[in-house]
């Protein structure tokens, strides 16, 4: 389906009658692994109920995350070439394991403590750089249009000085949100005086800019998501 044609399809409707069923992820950088952890535990239960192909995309009609949240709401929707959820949540979960000492390195050195204090009064503390790589890898072109429920993402940019909020109810009115899921990530993730801001822009077909964005993490806006949904 051509992405205009996309983006003008009626949302779907709930999933069971007239509940509407919403996973809220707060952020908490490094501690993204504890949602990690209990999503991995509920998506296996679902999957005793429902067969091993059963995932948590499948039973909420909302997810909404805010910094790290953000980046396991993005994992949890981003679908595979067959349309389905690109990754488990136990990938979410080998995620945090594999790769946070790796976006959060520890320096050892008795001095650290000190120097990380200074640093802060010049920049950030990380220069986010495994975070972009990986993130960027795994979601790769992705869209905010192709997450295979609705999504619910906030940000914050620094240009304009207010929040910007990556949600799958908005697309119909502002096609400009339709950014690439690596992008949202990275913004909603970029924790002031710990990472970078990140800055993108979206594009129509053509080629033509439509929105140039600057963004630090969603937590200045909501760090917990739910309360943006309706």
């Amino acid at each position: 389906m051509p992405l205009k044609e996309e983006l003008r399809s009626p949302l779907q409707p709930p999933t069971y009658g007239n509940l509407v069923t919403i996973l809220s992820i707060d952020g908490g950088g490094v501690r993204g692994i504890i949602p990690s952890v209990i999503l991995d535990f509920l998506e296996h239960e679902l999957q005793q109920l429902d067969g091993e192909d059963a995932r948590l995309a499948d039973y909420f009609d909302v997810i909404a995350g805010t910094s790290t949240g953000g980046l396991v709401t993005a994992m949890l929707t981003a679908p595979n070439e067959d349309g389905r959820p690109l990754f488990a949540a136990k990938d979410v979960k080998s995620f945090y394991l594999e790769h946070c000492p790796k976006i959060f390195p520890h320096d050892g050195n008795p001095l650290a403590p000190a120097t990380k204090v200074i640093k802060a009064l010049s920049g950030p503390q990380y220069d986010g750089e495994h975070l972009h790589m990986i993130i960027q890898e795994k979601l790769q072109e992705k869209r905010l249009h192709e997450a295979l429920t609705n999504i619910v993402i906030p940000t914050f940019d620094i240009k304009r000085l207010q929040s910007t909020i990556f949600s799958s109810y908005q697309l119909k009115k502002h096609p400009s949100l339709d950014a690439k899921l690596s992008d949202i990530c990275i913004g909603t993730s970029a924790a002031p005086t710990y990472l970078p801001s990140h800055s993108f822009q979206t594009e129509d077909s053509a080629g033509n800019l439509l929105k140039e964005f600057n963004l630090i993490d969603g937590g200045v806006a909501a760090n917990n998501p739910v309360s943006l949904v309706f």
